[in-house]
């Protein structure tokens, strides 16, 4: 078993307030990240072309694994083959999300 104290953080991630558990000593990486995280949603919402949330969530992660991949598999890494499945996913993802918001 671990030893790590784990302890209750607020943070405010596109103006909306979360409360998530984080082991103390990691505190300071998770507002880090935090901080990346609402940079990012904040960019894609300012450039106007999304609304919903949930997709300002989604392109954000997209963009945050395309920055880790490219990061890790450095030089040998099919950046073209990455960006037409990102944009395969996308579609994909905006057809899904069409059908959620007939529904309301």
């Amino acid at each position: 078993m671990s030893n790590q104290k784990t302890s209750s953080l607020d943070v405010t991630i596109l103006d909306r307030e979360f409360r998530v558990a984080c082991p103390e000593e990691e505190r300071a990486e998770l507002q880090d990240a935090v901080a990346y995280l609402d940079k990012k949603m904040r960019e894609i919402r300012d450039a106007g072309k999304i609304a919903s949330v949930e997709r300002i969530a989604i392109m954000a992660a997209l963009n945050i694994a395309h920055e880790l991949l490219t990061t890790r598999v450095g030089g040998g890494f099919d950046l073209a083959d990455l960006k037409r499945r990102m944009q395969s996913m996308q579609a994909a993802i905006d057809s899904a999300l069409v059908d959620q918001d007939e529904l309301f």
